[in-house]
């Protein structure tokens, strides 16, 4: 009699292991270079002390991931249509334009350090590199689109993880500083609530909590489905996105932290030919190869996350199956009569229009490490209003499930810390520039977190007046 005849969780875990999918989706987005250059600066500049911060993030990331899952599919909608249909037009399109200015600044500074990776490792120029991994992503999405992505996530979260846990085994790490780092410290100055936003940015932000119901969705997921999607965050976010984290951590705490080593000044090329006469001369190609191979998940999943909040705002379809079709002139123009008019998604033609658009990314100047960091935590100050957004679904009246007090009390505690992390960034790093110009970057940062601020208060006072007394009257039943 086989092992699996007798203990029935093994079959239930391999049926598991078979049909994950969404979550990694997710997974590859968060595990991307934005979140390695957070946490090599953080390992660089403060060597252990923000390993706590590291580990927070997968736990916070995950149950960032846990509630939207929960929505999803507890609604069986997109998150977009769910917040019309109970909140009304206006927040939704407040959600959605979140959602496109934070996707929108990273998919740039992605595709630039797509860009100059590929540059480095080829010797074509990072601009003709842009253009080409513009149109490789946008076919690859017309043609397979979801399960594209998915394939792509599935195999490069697994090689990166592998890929930078191999590189463990060659550096030397100091256990008991590790311990140490373990034990919450905050270093004091910009640059500490710079990182820890840029750390927490990578694992919760409005991009992953938003495109999870979508995701979820292609996979024609149901209640039915929760334990599996459960089991599907856990693999993806709280072990191999953890593990992806603390191991890249690890490394930039024991090879990097030096006087030695401006961490406003490094790139990825310097911190792998630092690693390489420590390490030996393959380890510089291995760390170029996982964060290339970060950085094209990363650019194929983020692509997809402000294109599904239009299309369901918009109405159209989000599984990809032809909903409109080529105006007039054009099938004119292709030879087509126009009773017999050539059918089109306009989910895929927005995929494709988006890929394009992140071709010029490759264009920007700067480097792209230190633009990461700051794009991951502006990212952070439109995640507590997305938090919030979920929490207060999770506990509108119409919602068959209650939740439980113990997952409400981790989504406040979630929405505090990030809401915090967030608001500490913004005042160290933006609110004097704004002051100055408030035309300036900063000065639209500044202006674009108080509206979801003054949007946050708003949403909280509607709350304890519309749905905190039908709480109770539920309660008292």
């Amino acid at each position: 009699m086989s092992i699996s005849t007798n203990l029935p969780f093994l079959q239930s875990w391999r049926s598991h292991i078979s049909k994950i999918g969404p979550s990694w989706i997710v997974g590859a987005i968060a595990a991307g270079p934005a979140t390695m250059a957070s946490v090599i600066t953080a390992g660089a500049t403060f060597g252990y002390a923000f390993l706590w911060i590291v580990i927070l993030s997968a736990v916070l990331g995950s149950l960032a991931q846990y509630l939207s899952m929960r929505l999803g599919l507890l609604t069986g909608a997109g998150i977009i249509q769910t917040v019309e249909r109970n909140l009304g037009g206006k927040w939704a399109w407040l959600l959605v334009i979140d959602v496109v200015i934070c996707a929108g600044l990273a998919q740039l500074i992605i595709m630039k350090g797509v860009a100059d990776i590929s540059e480095i490792v080829t010797g074509i120029d990072s601009r003709l590199w842009g253009i080409m991994w513009a149109i490789i992503l946008a076919v690859g999405l017309a043609g397979r689109g979801y399960r594209f992505i998915e394939l792509v996530a599935k195999i490069l979260v697994c090689s990166i993880v592998l890929i930078f846990i191999s590189s463990l085994f060659v550096i030397p790490i100091d256990p008991i500083e590790a311990v140490r780092g373990v034990i919450p410290t905050f270093p004091t100055g910009v640059n500490g609530a710079l990182l820890a936003a840029g750390i927490l940015g990578g694992a919760v932000h409005v991009s992953l909590i938003t495109v999870h119901s979508y995701v979820m969705m292609a996979r024609k997921w149901t209640k039915n489905d929760y334990s599996l999607a459960s089991f599907d965050i856990g693999v993806s976010m709280l072990v191999a996105f953890g593990i992806y984290s603390i191991a890249i951590f690890l490394v930039a705490a024991s090879v990097l932290h030096s006087p030695a080593i401006n961490p406003a000044e490094l790139t990825a090329v310097k911190a792998a030919q630092i690693l390489g006469p420590i390490a030996g001369p393959h380890t510089t190609w291995l760390f170029l190869l996982g964060l290339w191979c970060a950085g094209i998940s990363t650019l194929g999943g983020n692509t997809l996350v402000p294109v599904y909040p239009i299309a369901d705002k918009l109405g159209w379809s989000i599984d990809g199956s032809p909903d409109s079709s080529l105006p007039p002139n054009l099938n004119k123009l292709i030879g087509r009569s126009p009773d017999q008019p050539i059918a089109i998604s306009r989910h895929r033609v927005l995929l494709v229009i988006f890929a394009l658009f992140s071709a010029s990314g490759a264009f920007i100047s700067g480097s792209f490490f230190s633009l990461l960091v700051v794009v991951l935590a502006l990212g952070l100050v439109g995640t507590p209003f997305a938090l919030l957004i979920v929490l207060y679904l999770l506990n509108n009246s119409t919602i068959s499930e209650r939740n439980h007090p113990i997952v409400n009390l981790g989504g406040v505690a979630l929405i505090l810390i990030t809401s915090y992390t967030a608001g500490t960034y913004m005042l160290n790093n933006h609110l004097a520039s704004a002051i100055a110009n408030p035309l300036s970057l900063s000065g639209m940062a500044v202006i674009f977190s108080a509206i979801l601020f003054f949007s946050m208060l708003l949403l909280i006072f509607k709350f304890i007046l519309t749905e905190f007394p039908l709480i109770l009257d539920r309660t008292n039943e």
